[in-house]
């Protein structure tokens, strides 16, 4: 690569740079204004910029490239990326603001699209050809991709570029759950960057029936034994009053599994102190597969109690989430268990198949020990990898600083207040700034940033959703946006998603499939998902689950078990 000659221009601070330390820092963030005011301007990066300089991540963000500078990049481009007429992929209203506030020029070294795998076919084949990577690949999607990434050898450690030029903001994003580095990381060595995402944002709380509830007089269920009674109401006791014995409890579907997005059952198995079909960490630190915790077995013997009494939908092991959740909206259902933003889709169904029917969210029920568990969201939902060749990685960190710091928690009189771009993703109306799709046209700018979304701090939607729920002013433009967009149900159940967070049993295994796993896995796989439905259905009794622990322990669960053990104490002992 031919080298230039360039020099480091300190650009202008935001008059909104002291609001944003305010009110980060009482939200527990620590964002510094800019110290290199006085900053040589005739300075020469050399490829790593400002070697030694300890703070490298603070001042990266005030850099300006003269001459500009490219950074090449792959990122799948979904049908959900909308264009204005004239600009394409390197060139509209985001890659002209990199260029003229950092002079960063953004290229695609190719495009391909998200749909039909054509995304990863293209980059499997660049590998195998050995041709050359761009500066930056960013990805959401097939983690075995990911891994084959990583075991090209082609991507640096960007866990040492992330410590010496990441800024404090998005350091203190990351480390809200320091394990997202862990499906990245390599002989100790953190070779992806995780992408953020908001927290708590597939949680689930229990959905119910607020007018049925009301009808036949029952209380919140608090307890799995006071939710039983509200189911057997449901059932029996002619909720819709139609005469007819045709609704029931509890609106579940286990045909893809039983811990999922919507729909959801495996909070019945945190009742039991359990999470199944994943990895939970025990008492004594280490991970145990939570299908075959003791507590699963007492959560089925629940589940099958409850098939038997007529409580759960007799097609539950045939019904996807969705369609699970129709039988909710539909009027069958009294209760159904996923995340916060269910009113958004598809609760807004059950008023329009009765104009007077109500729910509300309600905190999910204990167990008989009172224990209470539920399923967590990954607080990132992709990953950056850079190229060992980059010339200039400084740069990169100084275009994603300054997201995080302006764009991810925006602030009254900031560049990002309104949005990302005058004219997409906002618009003033007669003196109003107006955000909503029928107004801007429906222009996402994030979209077109190198990680998808722009930025964005994992606690920050649900902690502005909970505070709204309890009635305070909305006072940030992040907070007001919220505040226009969501509807009560939703900040009500956000409240609850928070006050039940201590709950979360997260999955603890994030790694590539272990060596046992990829010949193993579908075996154990049928074999979990056979024994469960037979025991749910009656068609086993629930002793029957001992079996299938000695069967799935001596089918290669116990190798799986060690692998798995030994991969975690390898990662969060190298974690920084």
């Amino acid at each position: 690569m031919k080298e230039h000659k360039r020099k480091w221009l300190p650009t202008m601070v935001l008059a909104g740079v002291m609001s944003l330390t305010a009110i980060t820092s009482a939200c527990g963030n620590n964002n510094n204004a800019p110290d290199n005011a006085n900053a040589d301007a005739s300075q020469e990066p050399s490829n790593t910029a400002a070697a030694g300089n300890t703070n490298a991540g603070t001042e990266a963000k005030d850099v300006k490239f003269d001459p500009p500078i490219t950074i090449t990049y792959l990122r799948p481009w979904g049908p959900d990326v909308k264009f204005k007429s004239g600009e394409d992929q390197d060139n509209n209203v985001h890659t002209k603001w990199a260029l003229d506030k950092f002079g960063i020029q953004l290229k695609n070294q190719w495009i391909a699209p998200s749909t039909n795998n054509a995304f990863e076919t293209k980059l499997r084949l660049s590998l195998a050809t050995n041709e050359k990577m761009p500066d930056i690949i960013s990805y959401r999607g097939d983690f075995t991709l990911v891994r084959e990434l990583i075991d090209s050898g082609r991507f640096i450690d960007a866990g040492e570029l992330f410590d010496k030029y990441a800024g404090q903001v998005w350091k203190d994003a990351m480390n809200e759950d320091p394990t997202v580095w862990y499906p990245y990381m390599e002989d100790s060595k953190r070779v992806g960057i995780p992408i953020l995402d908001y927290a708590y944002n597939g949680d689930p709380v229990m959905w119910i029936r607020e007018d049925w509830m009301q009808k036949l007089g029952l209380a919140a269920p608090k307890t799995l034994d006071d939710l039983e009674k509200v189911m057997d109401a449901f059932t029996n006791q002619d909720p819709d009053g139609n005469g007819k014995k045709d609704t029931y409890g509890l609106a579940i579907g286990f045909k893809n599994w039983i811990n999922t997005w919507m729909s959801d059952a495996g909070w019945i198995f945190g009742a039991y102190g359990t999470m199944p079909n994943q990895w939970n960490k025990t008492a004594d630190g280490s991970l145990e597969y939570g299908s075959v915790s003791a507590g699963s077995k007492q959560a089925l013997a629940t589940l099958q109690s409850w098939m038997g009494k007529g409580y759960l939908p007799t097609e539950a092991g045939l019904y996807d989430e969705t369609k699970a959740a129709e039988d909710f909206t539909a009027g069958k259902a009294g209760i159904v268990v996923g995340p916060h933003w269910m009113p958004s889709w598809p609760l807004e169904d059950v008023k329009k198949n009765n104009k007077d029917a109500q729910y509300k969210a309600y905190p999910l029920p204990a167990g008989p020990d009172g224990k209470v568990g539920r399923h967590g969201t990954s607080n990132s939902n992709g990953v950056v990898l850079i190229n060992a060749e980059m010339e200039h990685p400084e740069a990169f960190f100084a275009y994603q600083n300054y997201l995080f710091e302006q764009y991810a928690n925006p602030q009254v009189g900031g560049e990002f207040e309104n949005g990302l771009a005058e004219g997409y993703d906002w618009v003033m109306v007669d003196g109003q700034v107006k955000t909503d799709a029928a107004s801007t046209g429906g222009y996402a700018p994030e979209k077109y940033t190198i990680t998808f979304d722009g930025a964005r701090i994992p606690s920050l939607n649900m902690q502005v959703l909970s505070k709204l729920a309890n009635g305070e002013e909305a006072t940030t433009p992040f907070e007001k946006k919220l505040k226009l967009s969501s509807t009560l149900p939703v900040l009500e159940a956000a409240k609850v998603v928070q006050e039940q967070k201590d709950s979360v049993l997260p999955q603890m295994f994030t790694g590539a499939p272990t060596a046992t796993m990829q010949t193993s896995n579908d075996i154990l796989a049928k074999m979990e998902k056979d024994t469960f439905s037979q025991i749910i259905y009656g068609k086993a009794p629930v002793d029957s689950f001992d079996k299938f622990v000695e069967k799935w322990k001596a089918s290669g669960g116990d190798k799986i078990t060690q692998e798995v053990n030994e991969w975690y104490q390898s990662v969060s002992g190298g974690t920084k």
